[in-house]
């Protein structure tokens, strides 16, 4: 029973070691989720691909028709950039682009504002 207790505490405990906003995705994964400034969340999930970087952003709006601007930067160089609209079940857009994968560590920022205004989201990974 003693070690049932330790093994529960051990997993707890190792769970915590993830930094906040970050989800465990597949092995050289890295995904960030954050909150936006209205009732959204934004996801970005950066995957190695063949030498290349896939980027994949998500806007959870759980509302659908619902347009944003989206846009993809890599310091202040926009790497692509659009409008998309809520649909499905769920509320929500996704956008995936397959970028260059430079030497070093890569932080690309997505970005969506609601159109007309009232919403901003914003986040930014490291892979």
């Amino acid at each position: 029973m003693q070690a049932r207790t330790m093994v529960i505490a051990g997993l707890v405990g190792a769970a915590s070691l993830v930094p906040a906003g970050a989800a465990l995705a597949k092995d050289g994964d890295v995904e960030v989720e954050r909150a936006c400034s209205g009732p959204s969340t934004i996801e970005l999930k950066l995957s190695p691909e063949n030498g290349r970087l896939e980027v994949e952003v998500e806007v959870d709006r759980n509302r659908r028709g619902v347009a944003y601007n989206w846009s993809i930067w890599r310091g202040k160089a926009r790497l692509a950039f659009g409008t998309r609209t809520t649909a499905g079940v769920s509320g929500s857009f996704e956008v995936r682009r397959v970028v260059n994968d430079r030497a070093g560590t890569d932080t690309l920022t997505a970005k969506a504002t609601r159109k007309g205004g009232g919403e901003t989201c914003t986040v930014t990974a490291r892979i």
